[in-house]
């Protein structure tokens, strides 16, 4: 107390000052307020600027034709995202042990999201544009003395193009005069495919109709990025093919068209064409399935069989760039059974393929002498989103009881048997 002119005055004490570790915590604290306000406000303008990643499918009424929503298809040129596999159109999960047959890459599978398959009956669901992931089966050979491409029936589509938008517009309408695929021979389960080449990277296909060979699709698929003064130069590649739940599905056969061959103007003119379903085989018949040199070693001490895949030759052309991208699978029998499975690498771009790639087989006790054992090659062509396509295969060994051998292959298996720890090598033709 201070007494100033007889008034008593009380003296405040000071207040302390604040302590370094309290005001170095206030300013962290400050700091990390402000870092998490920028991040929430960062991440809310790059939601509401980003375009919507995920392409959608809506099959419009069946009458209300005019009314139609083309499915949005990005080109890869441009900064969108590529389609994405699926599965099977019904949805079918994938067998065990499918990705070990794809023959693809190691390091390069492609990501399949899960998607929702709706129902035929569903009119009006939105479904995703789903790219190819059946398993095509090998069409079988034709017969002889037939004009397969007049009874395979008849592909009708529509194309357009949308110079606005640089967009080309295809419309599947319906096949007309399929065979018959089913077990009892009385109808097929269809759906297309649609690629445009030689870029292979636009790949699209309609649903599935049960039951009928007169399938009405009335499909649009919209393909954005195509410039006009490119369309010369691009092919439109159509599969046709019979869903099988429980096994491959059936090629039934395929229209190219070229649009050099379609006169299409830039004012958004429709172009109504049909065109025949031509069989598959016919390149393989026309270019053949080329040869395959293997190397067999047989050592009877050690029960060991000694394969070594050398090269290729005169391979057809798989793709319509003119090249393929093979690789080879083998398969150890032992009284028809398969024991053991192997395959060699992929080879890029190429009609000829070097392998020099070596395995060895352990045979099974008992087989010293090669009874019973059999070799199985498999030749495919391999592909980034479709199944891998059968190119030609080769058996050497005992044969099935009702199966047949080329004349080389008897002859190369007889010779490792009469000339155990010895390398062998001799060219064979590929066979369907």
């Amino acid at each position: 107390m201070v007494q100033v002119d007889g008034v008593q005055i009380q003296q405040l004490e000071a207040t302390a000052p604040l302590s370094s570790p309290a005001l170095i915590g206030v300013c962290l604290g400050a700091a990390l307020l402000l870092l998490s306000v920028a991040a929430v406000a960062c991440f809310c303008y790059r939601r509401r600027g980003s375009p919507p990643h995920k392409l959608i499918y809506r099959r419009p009424p069946e009458r209300s034709v005019g009314l139609r929503r083309p499915t949005a298809v990005r080109s890869p040129g441009s900064q969108g995202h590529y389609l994405k596999k699926s599965p099977s159109p019904t949805g079918k999960p994938a067998t065990p042990g499918s990705g070990s047959d794809g023959g693809g890459e190691p390091g390069e599978r492609a990501h399949t999201p899960s998607l929702h398959t709706p129902s035929p009956s569903d009119e009006t669901t939105t479904r995703s544009i789903k790219s190819f992931t059946e398993n095509e089966l090998s069409e079988p050979p034709p017969k002889k003395d037939e004009p397969e491409t007049t009874k395979l029936g008849q592909l009708n589509f529509r194309v357009r193009y949308n110079s606005e938008k640089a967009a080309l517009l295809v419309t599947i309408v319906q096949c007309v005069g399929l065979p018959a695929r089913g077990a009892a021979g009385t109808g097929s389960d269809p759906y297309v495919k649609l690629q445009l080449l030689p870029e292979r990277q636009h790949k699209v296909k309609t649903r599935v109709l049960r039951n009928t060979q007169d399938p009405v699709y009335e499909e649009d698929f919209t393909f954005y990025g195509i410039q006009f003064n490119k369309l010369e130069s691009t092919t439109l590649h159509f599969v046709v093919l019979s869903f099988d739940r429980y096994s491959r599905d059936d090629v039934i056969g395929e229209v190219l068209c070229p649009m050099s061959s379609v006169e299409l103007a830039e004012q958004d003119t429709t172009c109504e064409l049909s065109r025949p379903i031509a069989p598959r085989s016919i390149k393989m018949k026309s270019q053949g399935r080329g040869e395959l040199l293997v190397s067999l070693c047989h050592q009877p001490a050690a029960s060991r069989l000694t394969v070594v895949v050398l090269k290729a030759r005169n391979l057809p052309k798989m793709d319509i760039t003119g090249l393929s991208d093979p690789y080879v699978k083998i398969y150890l029998l032992c009284n028809g059974q398969r024991i053991t499975k192997k395959k060699t690498h992929v080879k890029k771009r190429t009609l000829n393929p070097v392998f020099n790639e070596s395995f060895v087989f352990e045979l099974p006790p008992g087989s010293d002498s090669l009874a019973g054992v059999r070799l199985e090659f498999l030749l495919l062509d391999w592909d980034r989103v479709t199944k891998n396509e059968v190119i030609g295969r080769l058996e050497l060994g005992t044969p099935p009881p009702e199966g047949k051998r080329l004349p080389s292959a008897a002859h190369h298996w007889s010779e490792i048997a009469s000339s155990p720890r010895r390398q062998i090598a001799e060219w064979h033709k590929l066979t369907e």
